[in-house]
């Protein structure tokens, strides 16, 4: 396709002006940047380098907000939210002008609404979700960790978080997810829970408050949580237990989060909360330079022995991995890479693709251990 027609939702938030840029570095230009704020939009239009980006106000959430994004473009790239409030709004507006379209999230409710409606795959339209560092890259990762060098895997264990500002929309989000986000208007996940015996098992774990981990600086808490994604990837590795962490560093976002699930049951205004959750990362920000690791150790076997393969992302932002994300399966649908139909980035992208992109793009620093230390050179990445 020669100068496809790419929309940018929420371009000029924090994961939609990383996508810009990274769209930019993969060829694409003459964007169509949509969001509220005219002079927020047009300060990312000018970073273009070509000069040939384009500003469309846009507002997902009134009536016709998204028509002038959307009307003859080819693919929408959707960076706004709150993903589980606005569920699957963008990609039907996307698919009502006749395009196809990634999300940064969106994940198991905009899938339930889109094949509620009628599959795309009819019209010989895509739909890319869950396309962002978690859910998306945090499944990606471990798949191409377990092709390197390993036979077979049985275990998984996972340490995901960091230090860096949390946006309103990520707040909103949070609050929701407990409660929703995940199948069936279920909640995204569940806290203490882990695979087992290749099942979900309840309270299997227990969270720390105050320890150390080898891939994170300082004092942090580790709190086990299994997601909706984290069983899939457990299903499709073929694991039979799997370890999975969240991984907070701040001890005010940390205590907020203790409190939150007693907070909303108690009536709490979810509003109030998701602003005292952004400015409590403000303050354990303070000071620090902000980071964001990804870090998975596989156990499984190599030339019939016990084996490990281990990999450490370290990163700037998990927003700019979200964005790198994104833009990487807009790409792959515009090249046909990505066929008509609702799908899951963790399902479609080439996880080799992710790595060498967010090495080559110095988006994260990567680095392999045990049966995958002298895996594609990854250790070469730059943060």
């Amino acid at each position: 396709m020669t100068n496809p027609v790419i929309a940018v939702l929420g371009a000029s938030g924090a994961v939609g002006r990383a996508a810009v840029r990274e769209l930019h570095a993969l060829g694409h230009t003459g964007l169509r940047l949509g969001g509220r704020t005219a002079s927020a939009l047009c300060t990312v239009a000018e970073e273009d380098p070509t000069g040939h980006d384009e500003t469309v106000w846009a507002d997902a959430t009134a009536p016709d907000g998204l028509r002038a994004l959307t009307e003859g473009c080819d693919i929408v790239l959707n960076c706004a939210g709150p993903t589980y409030r606005l569920r699957a709004t963008v990609a039907s507006a996307a698919l009502a002008a006749g395009a196809d379209c990634v999300d940064v999230a969106g994940d198991d409710p905009a899938a339930e609404d889109l094949l509620a409606a009628g599959d795309p795959a009819r019209d010989g339209r895509t739909v890319v979700l869950s396309a962002g560092a978690l859910p998306g890259l945090s499944s990606l990762l471990p798949r191409w960790l377990a092709g390197q060098g390993l036979d077979g895997v049985s275990a998984l264990t996972a340490h995901c978080g960091g230090l860096e500002t949390c946006s309103p929309t990520v707040a909103h989000d949070l609050m929701l997810s407990l409660t929703s986000g995940g199948a069936d208007g279920a909640a995204y996940g569940e806290a203490l829970a882990a695979v087992r015996g290749g099942r979900r098992v309840p309270r299997a774990l227990r969270a720390a408050e105050d320890t150390e981990h080898h891939a994170f600086p300082g004092r942090v808490a580790l709190q086990p949580y299994l997601s909706g994604e984290s069983e899939r990837l457990a299903t499709v590795l073929g694991l039979d237990r799997l370890d999975w962490y969240n991984v907070h560093p701040g001890p005010a976002v940390r205590a907020l989060l203790n409190v939150l699930p007693g907070r909303l049951a108690a009536g709490d205004d979810p509003a109030e909360l998701a602003d005292r959750l952004f400015l409590a990362a403000d303050l354990d920000l303070a000071g620090r330079e902000p980071y964001y690791v990804m870090d998975f150790e596989l156990s499984g076997t190599a030339s019939g022995r016990p084996a490990t393969a281990g990999l450490t992302l370290r990163a700037a932002s998990s927003y700019r991995l979200t964005a790198a994300v994104g833009a990487l399966a807009v790409d792959a649908v515009l090249r046909a890479g990505v066929p008509a139909g609702v799908h899951f980035a963790r399902d479609v992208l080439d996880p080799g693709s992710v790595v060498r992109h967010l090495r080559d793009r110095g988006v994260a620093d990567l680095r392999p251990t045990g049966a995958a230390a002298g895996a594609d050179h990854v250790e070469e990445g730059v943060l």
